[in-house]
């Protein structure tokens, strides 16, 4: 292969390649390598670029006549560690071709896939050491006891229905996820929707002391509350939201929900509805803000399990606003509350 064949070649793959000459030495780099190494490097020892022995051994290995082969390589800089697979090919009396692929994506993906495993092991595991306890109790100490049996049999309930709720949640993020790129084409009355989580919550409300309020901005009127969505999955953005104001924000407060319609700002073009769901609970700090939508992330874990959270409302109600094209948004003060606001394209 000619030496203008083997520069083309290179220049035509997108990731970052090098060639190796004969003697080791780096006879030639595409765009993409001399980016991410520098263009000093060519006509350089590869052992004085690469650094790295396990693909140094690789390298080595194939020099010594055996065949293809693969290694890693890693890079560090300011946005952090990125890992890159290498794939080495032999150029018969030309030296070697390495071809670098980054996979950092990959072991990312890997460790939200482990995270997410131990995660969900852990939120089952403790209701689950309940019940079985429980379970032992009532065949030993409290065989004969109906007033342990009916307090501990109370507990095993709740427990139940939280391993419940949690695979119920854990369902539902899935089936979000999965349609998260397909983007619904039903219109939907958003003003209308707001109206059912309204009664589908108030006699809980009412129970607690809360008062729902749903109040329209001046801009508002018939015919102009409408989005192209999953009717079902916007009523669950707004009852989640509307469920942790009321948990929250704490009994006998209000919980406001104030919506208008406006136009959009940044990536979101045109016309939107916009929703605000306001509580008057102890606030958040600023520092929990930016990760409230991750699976499994909570601010007070013992606090929100004994409120019967599971973890992962935030999470579904960010990926069907992200569904819909929209955007949430959460502000809040400490003493003063917290709101969190949907914008969604309107028709």
């Amino acid at each position: 292969m000619s030496d203008d064949l083997i520069q083309s070649v290179i220049e035509a793959v997108p990731d970052p390649m090098l060639h190796l000459g004969p003697s080791g030495e780096i006879a030639r780099a595409n765009t993409a390598a001399t980016q991410m190494f520098g263009t000093w490097i060519v006509g350089r020892s590869h052992d004085a670029v690469i650094r790295q022995p396990g693909l140094l051994s690789r390298i080595e290995a194939m020099q010594a006549g055996e065949g293809a082969s693969e290694g890693r390589f890693e890079r560090s800089d300011q946005s952090g560690v990125t890992q890159f697979k290498v794939r080495l090919t032999s150029l018969v009396d030309t030296g070697l071709l390495l071809h670098f692929t980054d996979i950092t994506h990959l072991r990312e993906a890997e460790e939200m896939r482990r995270d997410f495993v131990a995660n969900v092991s852990h939120e089952l595991r403790t209701p689950l050491t309940a019940v079985l306890g429980f379970i032992e109790t009532l065949r030993g100490p409290a065989r004969n006891d109906p007033e342990a049996q009916a307090r501990f049999l109370g507990i095993m309930e709740d427990e139940a229905r939280r391993m419940n709720r949690l695979v119920s949640d854990l369902l539902s993020l899935s089936r979000v996820e999965s349609e998260e790129r397909v983007r619904p084409n039903e219109d939907v009355d958003l003003h209308a929707v707001l109206q059912g989580v309204i009664a589908a919550l108030r006699p809980g409300a009412e129970d607690a002391g809360n008062s729902l309020v749903l109040e329209c901005g001046d801009c508002l009127g018939d015919g102009t509350s409408r989005i192209w969505g999953d009717r079902d999955q916007v009523m669950q953005v707004f009852l989640n939201l509307c469920e942790n104001a009321m948990k929250y924000g704490g009994p006998d407060k209000p919980v406001r929900i104030f919506m208008a319609r406006e136009m959009g700002t940044g990536l979101l073009k045109g016309p939107v509805l916009r929703v605000d769901v306001t509580d008057e609970g102890e606030g958040i700090d600023s520092l929990h803000l930016p990760r409230l939508t991750e699976r499994f992330y909570r601010i007070d874990t013992h606090r929100s399990r004994e409120m019967g959270g599971t973890g992962l409302g935030l999470a579904i109600v960010k990926h069907i606003v992200n569904r819909h094209r929209g955007r949430l948004r959460i502000t809040s003060e400490i003493g003063r509350g917290t709101t969190f606001s949907v914008q969604l394209p309107a028709i």
